[in-house]
């Protein structure tokens, strides 16, 4: 019963453990579907799931039919339009990062849109190339296809350029059919192991990549690529022993390109609120140059089976990556406005596009963070407006072909650059994230430095192993505190916080906050003995050490018993531990047992001469697990130890059952729904001279407990006294 009373609550009830409480309120014994049962269920068929899977495969049969046109269409159409410029320049640049001729990126920003028009859940994010897949995709084209080491004919340059343009079709190719596999068998969860802080030092450090890269291009140098770890040092080698031969003119043409490029992005990010469309300043500077590819589709191709096998585990991270980044800016947008979005239909989505341009000799592609903001912030409301950019795309590449030829490569590495302001200034994160958690600044760094010098591709793995490495140092080291009433309530808190507290007397409560598993079960074994002030299985063993004198000197009539306790009839002969240990060593970990003896020893009072015990005042532990999500049987193992429980979650309980961890001694009464409920039964149970108040109502057992002098605070002389009872602290099993 719960009594409201201002700001105040008074609560009566009985003290319960588990199984009293599921007893007395008729606990409901439900049937846990285990890995089977789920097996049986997902691949059973009926015509509602056909219908529910269609409808979650085919995404647009939903959001379509419903689209608002009177309402979102000029929207859409404003949004798409500068999408759509914006995705022609950053395709155009970010070819120049998988080192191909700048027209393939323009396929790059057409196919996978129209593919995620019809199978994507996200209605904001713009799909095309995204700079640190095209370097990662780049890596794998300069590693596989090399630059020419002979005459640099305009022969050789073509047939080279068609190989690394068949290597990056290839690979985008099965990172498509990865990313589908993954959508299909419901991987869609993979991305949860990509934090911010990880990928946000992963992005930084292909910004550092990109800006390096762009370097030849913008000196009009002859360096080749280098896809190692510490590639980028060899690169930077290269380029300064190169510097004396740097083309004066592009250098002086990419500078201002890139100057132009940044105040004028500066101007869109501080007036965006009063521009109806951010300016589209590469687009201006692109028409200075009207000169850059061919004015027809590719055919469509199939990938190169001998390519294929040679980066397989390119592809896998470029498959992660790509969703990673794609997910978490449409997580963003979904959030912001309300709407769900499918991991594993964007798995999907992802991979039928990367498939459908690889087809025909795209490279890889996600999302661009500030292609995705243009698309949101001039209006965009659905991927309406991705199409209408894919149409302004294919305006670009069959309308107006006849105008471009080969670009100024300076000019597109300065565009490419401008576009990485939003990546480069993620350092400023690191500072921000020293001062909230540690850990995460310790993960970007550590992401940062091995990406950029052990490469994209290993950097990746390096980093999320890293990044597991200190999930498992987090709970390998869990905090262990003791806890200690805290205002004569049923509030139990640290007990160095506080100065108003009370500890029952011969009670240690212990907090962990971590699941228990082999990997820490010594560590909490360490923080419960310190906790308790002594070693268990140390004095378990010379309890029955002393037992086995006892029955030794009882046998040969040195010691006999009266009712004021022993005495020691003959001189004692003082034997060795060692001799001792040497004889059924076993039985020193077993339980104290005293049938034998005519009486029943109490370890505080005095013992025969030449027998000492050290001596325990604490005769409960409460462990609060109210943190402890799952346990292993390496923990359960030390927690026969234990005497009271409180605070557990069902499943572990049930847990327990399954793996017989209860006994005679060992019972389910000895878990508590609370501290409270715990330490109250102890003070019920161990109090012979009772000085707790009880108020019987009624004829229901309930009663009303007044623990104030019950408990001891440190300031207050007042205790409890209780009697000897033998602590049991270890059972070996």
């Amino acid at each position: 019963m719960v009594e409201p009373v201002g700001n105040h609550y008074i609560v009566a009830r009985p003290v319960y453990s588990e199984n009293s409480f599921d007893e007395e309120h008729e606990k409901l014994h439900r049937y846990h579907k285990n890995f089977w049962d789920n097996l049986k269920l997902y691949f059973r068929c009926s015509r509602q799931k056909a219908k529910r899977i269609a409808l979650r495969f085919f995404p647009i049969v939903s959001w379509l039919p419903a689209y608002r046109f009177r309402e979102w269409i000029l929207s859409d159409i404003i949004s798409g339009i500068n999408t759509g410029l914006v995705s022609v320049l950053q395709g155009l640049a970010f070819a120049l990062l998988v080192n191909v001729p700048p027209g393939y990126g323009l396929y790059a920003a057409f196919f996978p849109v129209l593919v995620y028009f019809i199978f994507g859940t996200s209605r904001h994010i713009s799909v095309g190339p995204f700079p640190v897949l095209s370097l990662m995709v780049g890596g794998v084209v300069v590693r596989l296809v090399p630059d020419s080491t002979v005459n640099d004919t305009s022969t050789n340059t073509s047939i080279i350029d068609q190989e690394r343009v068949m290597v990056a079709a290839s690979v985008t190719f099965l990172a498509g059919i990865i990313q589908l596999l993954l959508g299909i068998i419901q991987f869609g969860f993979i991305v949860i192991y990509l934090s911010h802080s990880l990928i946000s030092g992963f992005t930084t450090a292909a910004a550092i990549h990109v800006l390096v890269s762009q370097l030849k291009f913008m000196l009009q140098l002859s360096v080749p690529g280098y896809n190692v770890p510490f590639g980028i040092i060899y690169t930077l080698e290269s380029v300064f022993s190169q510097i004396k031969d740097t083309n004066i003119a592009d250098l002086l043409t990419s500078l201002l390109v890139l100057l132009i490029v940044f105040v004028v992005k500066e101007l869109n990010d501080r007036y965006k609120a009063k521009l109806p469309a951010p300016i589209p300043i590469e687009l201006i500077v692109i028409c200075n140059y009207q000169r850059f590819l061919s004015s027809r589709f590719q055919a469509p191709v199939a990938p190169d089976i001998g390519i294929l096998q040679k980066c397989i585990g390119d592809s896998i991270s470029i498959a992660i990556v790509a969703f990673a980044v794609a997910f978490s800016v449409a997580k963003v947008y979904s959030i912001k406005h309300d709407y769900p979005i499918d991991g594993n239909q964007e798995l999907i989505a992802f991979g039928l596009g990367n498939i459908v341009g690889g087809a025909f000799k795209g490279f890889a592609s996600s999302t661009a963070l500030s292609r995705s903001g243009v698309q949101e912030s001039t209006g965009g409301k659905t991927q309406i407006a991705g199409i209408i950019s894919a149409f302004i795309v294919l305006i670009v590449i069959l309308a107006i072909g006849f105008l471009l030829e080969p670009l100024q490569k300076s000019v597109l590495a300065a565009l490419a650059l401008g576009n990485l302001k939003g990546m480069l200034m993620q350092f400023k994160e690191v500072g921000v994230l020293w001062r909230k958690d540690k850990y995460d600044c310790v993960i970007w760094v550590v992401t940062f430095l091995a990406a950029v010098f052990l490469g994209l591709d290993i950097g990746l793995a390096t980093a999320v192993a890293f990044e597991l490495l200190t999930v498992v140092i987090r709970s390998q080291f869990p905090s262990c505190t003791i806890l200690a009433n805290v205002g004569r309530s049923n509030i139990y808190r640290n007990r160095k916080d506080y100065t108003d507290i009370y500890e029952p007397e011969g009670v240690k409560i212990f907090r962990c906050s971590s699941p228990i598993f082999f990997a820490n079960i010594e560590f909490f074994k360490e923080k419960l003995i310190t906790a308790v002030g002594f070693n268990p299985l140390r004095i378990l063993r010379k309890r029955n050490k002393a037992l086995r004198k006892i029955r030794k000197m009882l046998k040969k009539g040195e010691l006999q018993v009266t009712p004021k306790g022993f005495i020691c009839m003959a001189n004692q002969t003082h034997e060795s531990d060692e001799e001792l240990d040497n004889n059924r060593i076993e039985e020193l970990d077993q339980p104290t047992s005293m049938t034998d003896l005519p009486i029943r020893i109490d370890w505080s009072s005095d013992l025969p001469p030449g027998i000492t015990v050290p001596h325990v005042n604490i005769h409960s532990i409460v462990l609060d697990f109210s943190a402890v999500s799952f346990l292993d049987f390496s923990a359960m193992r030390v927690l026969q130890k234990v005497i009271f429980i409180a605070e557990t979650d069902k499943g572990f309980l049930e847990k327990l059952e399954r793996c017989e961890f209860f006994d005679e001694e060992i019972k389910p009464s000895m878990f508590f729904l609370s501290i409270h409920d715990a330490v109250l039964h102890i003070l019920l149970k161990k109090d012979t001279a009772p000085k707790l108040k009880l108020t019987e109502k009624g004829t229901s057992k309930d009663y009303i407990i007044n623990t104030s002098n019950g408990l001891r605070s440190r300031e207050n002389t007042v205790s409890l006294l209780f009697p000897a009872v033998p602590l049991q602290p270890h059972r070996n099993h």
